[in-house]
């Protein structure tokens, strides 16, 4: 094959500043070990089927696609999800759960300034997870915002949606089914909520987040995961 023109540089240049700006997403290729990361950012508020204005979202309907677009091509190696939401659409938000936690190729996540909310499963539902020391992840109960019918099927409705939230978070991570519902429950910390907020150690000793650490720890592990050399990783 020919070398890359001058042209066609400035054209992938352009392609991936566009991908970062509209998307959040950007391939990594330029490591010494030549792997291909796909790097991708949830940031923001997690958007279900109505569209949020005027504030940072990650829409689902992009985030789906693009994990089977991932899954699909050969010629990538690894994952790479950082995470900066306050949670979102719950449905939403479990979905892109299920389809990190459902890939072939090795995965990484890393919570940055927080995880709230709905990040938490997403936060877990990779091989390893990382949280930078001021990090901060916020569990609590699945909420009910804006019109609902009052009557006992509509609480039994989001009594299962939690549960789901519950079960996956459980089976992705080493906290317990009765230590994340007791955080979920906390009276302690919000005055008019109920919930529990961890900061960075924190979140790793109640066994949600692997390992205290940031970027350079996070990549140094998705590599060591994609070359096989550490397979104690994989859930």
């Amino acid at each position: 094959m020919g070398k890359t023109s001058k042209k066609e540089e400035v054209e992938m240049e352009k392609d991936k500043n566009e991908q970062i700006v509209d998307l959040g997403e950007v391939v990594l290729d330029g490591n010494k070990n030549k792997k291909k990361i796909q790097l991708l950012s949830i940031i923001g508020e997690i958007e279900g089927h109505e569209i949020i204005s005027n504030s940072k979202t990650t829409k689902y309907d992009h985030i789906l696609p693009k994990l089977a677009e991932f899954e699909d091509n050969e010629e990538m190696d690894g994952l790479l999800v950082l995470l900066q939401t306050c949670g979102g659409d719950v449905e939403s938000g479990l979905a892109i759960a299920e389809m990190i936690a459902s890939l072939s190729k090795p995965t990484v996540s890393l919570v940055l300034g927080g995880s709230h909310s709905i990040g938490v499963p997403i936060a877990a539902s990779a091989n390893y997870s990382f949280i930078v020391p001021t990090g901060t992840m916020v569990i609590h109960p699945v909420r009910m915002n804006g019109l609902f019918i009052g009557a006992p099927q509509t609480f039994d409705y989001f009594k299962l949606i939690q549960d789901r939230i519950v079960r996956f978070v459980t089976e992705h991570s080493k906290v317990s089914k009765e230590r994340l519902e007791e955080m979920m429950m906390s009276t302690g910390l919000f005055t008019k909520d109920l919930g529990t907020i961890l900061v960075g150690e924190e979140a790793v000793k109640e066994g949600i987040i692997n390992e205290v650490g940031g970027l350079k720890e996070a990549m140094s592990k998705l590599n060591s995961l994609i070359e096989g050399k550490d397979r104690k990783g994989f859930k």
